[in-house]
C-alpha cells in the first residue's frame, strides 16, 4: 500500500487521493490474469511459428511495461489533457488508418495492419478511444443534442474507412459506443432504433459484398460446419469441465492457432475450467459497473459522455470475444481486453483505461468554451 499523506499536493499525491483505486486495482488484476493466461496458452503456438515456446510471452511482457507506463501517465491528466490527447491521437491514427487501405498488410481478406519502424500496429485500436473522447466533446459543447450532427459525421467518417479495410467487428464496436453516447446525451429510443436498422442494413450489404464475411456468417448459421477454430474452441470449453484439466495440461491449444489471442477464453476454459471463466466474466462485469459508477458521479457532461464511451468499448469488446469463443456470434478477430496477447490492443487499451481513470477522478471537470 502506497503511504501518501492527504496533505501531499504533488502531482502523484493529488492523483492517488482522487483516482478510483478500486477501478485501478480491477484493471491491474485483468492485466495480471492476462499475463498468466498468455503464459499458459502461447507456448505451442509460439513453438510452431518461431521454434521458441517463450517468444509470445516475452513479447507480451515487453509490451506490458510501456502499457503500464501509458496507463499511469494518461491517468495523471486533467480532462482537458485527455481531450487534447484524444484529438492528437485521432488525427494521427486516422491518417494511419487511411494508409492501411493502400499500404496495409492483407490478412484473412482484411487490411488492418501497418509496419511502422519495424513494428506491426493496428491503427483502428488507437482510433477507438480517441474517437470516443472527441465525440463526447462534440456532443457536450452545446446544449441537448445540438452537437449530435457533428459527432455523427465524425463517427461516420471513421466508420467508412474502417469498413473499407474491411473490419466489421471494429465497426460494430465503434457504432455501438457511438449509439451509447448518443443515448446518454439524450437521443430518443425511436432514433436509436433507426440507427440500429441502418446498421442491420449495412451488415446485410457486407454479407452480399465480401466473400470472407459471407463465409463466416454461413459457417455460424450452419450447425454442421462451425469452422475449424470455433470447433476447437468449443471442444476446449467442453473438455475443461468445471475445474479444468489443470495448468499446462490443455490439449486443444496445440491445435488452436489463436489460443493466445482471440481464443484465449477457450484455452482458459480447458486448463482452468468453466468456473475460472465465470470468475473472469465477473471481473469484467465489475470493471464495467465500477466504471459506470464513476460516470454517475462525473462532474460535467463531457467527462460523463467520454467515460461512458470508454467503458462501453471495454465491455462490448469483452462480450464479443467471449461470444465468439462460445459460438454465439460469427468470428470477429477481436481480442479479450487486457487479457489476450496483442501489442496494439494492449497499448491502446492501456491508454483507454488511463483516460477512464483520469475522467473519473474526484472533481474532474472540463470547462468548455461555448
Amino acid at each position: 500500500m502506497i503511504a501518501l499523506p492527504r496533505t501531499d499536493r504533488t502531482l502523484v499525491g493529488s492523483w492517488w487521493w482522487t483516482v478510483d483505486r478500486v477501478l485501478l486495482a480491477s484493471i491491474a488484476a485483468l492485466l495480471l490474469v492476462g499475463t498468466i493466461l498468455v503464459f499458459a496458452a502461447s507456448p505451442p503456438v509460439s513453438e510452431r511459428i518461431y521454434g521458441d515456446g517463450t517468444r509470445f510471452i516475452v513479447k507480451h511482457i515487453v509490451f506490458l511495461g510501456p502499457a503500464l507506463t501509458l496507463l499511469f501517465g494518461v491517468s495523471l491528466l486533467a480532462p482537458r489533457g485527455v481531450l487534447r490527447l484524444g484529438v492528437l491521437m485521432l488525427g494521427l491514427f486516422t491518417l494511419l488508418l487511411v494508409l492501411t487501405l493502400f499500404l496495409g498488410l492483407e490478412v484473412k481478406g482484411a487490411r488492418r495492419w501497418l509496419i511502422v519502424a519495424g513494428t506491426q500496429i493496428q491503427p483502428s485500436e488507437f482510433v477507438k478511444p480517441a474517437l470516443a473522447v472527441v465525440a463526447a466533446y462534440l456532443l457536450s459543447r452545446r446544449d441537448g443534442l445540438q452537437g449530435a450532427p457533428e459527432a455523427v459525421a465524425l463517427v461516420g467518417l471513421v466508420l467508412f474507412v474502417v469498413v473499407q479495410q474491411p473490419d466489421l467487428g471494429m465497426a460494430a464496436v465503434i457504432g455501438f459506443v457511438a449509439g451509447l453516447q448518443l443515448f446518454v446525451a439524450g437521443l430518443a429510443w425511436p432514433w436509436l432504433a433507426g440507427l440500429a436498422g441502418l446498421a442491420a442494413l449495412g451488415a446485410i450489404q457486407a454479407y452480399l459484398v465480401w466473400p470472407h464475411f459471407q463465409q463466416r456468417v454461413d459457417a455460424f448459421l450452419d450447425p454442421h460446419s462451425v469452422g475449424y477454430q470455433v470447433e476447437q474452441a468449443l471442444r476446449a470449453v467442453t473438455a475443461g469441465g468445471m475445474l479444468g484439466r489443470g495448468p499446462g495440461e490443455g490439449r486443444t491449444k496445440f491445435l488452436l492457432p489463436d489460443a493466445h489471442a482471440d481464443f484465449i477464453f477457450a484455452a482458459t476454459a480447458e486448463e482452468f475450467g468453466v468456473l475460472a471463466c465465470l470468475l473472469l466474466l465477473l471481473l469484467f462485469a465489475f470493471v464495467v459497473l465500477r466504471g459506470l459508477w464513476g460516470v454517475h458521479r462525473a462532474a460535467d457532461r463531457f467527462t460523463q459522455l467520454a467515460a461512458v464511451g470508454l467503458i462501453g468499448q471495454i465491455g462490448i469488446q469483452a462480450v464479443i470475444n467471449m461470444a465468439v469463443n462460445l459460438n454465439l456470434v460469427p468470428t470477429k478477430g477481436m481480442t479479450l481486453p487486457f487479457v489476450s496477447y496483442g501489442g496494439s490492443s494492449l497499448l491502446a487499451l492501456a491508454i483507454a483505461a488511463g483516460m477512464l481513470l483520469a475522467l473519473t477522478r474526484r472533481n474532474a471537470r472540463l470547462e468548455i468554451d461555448r
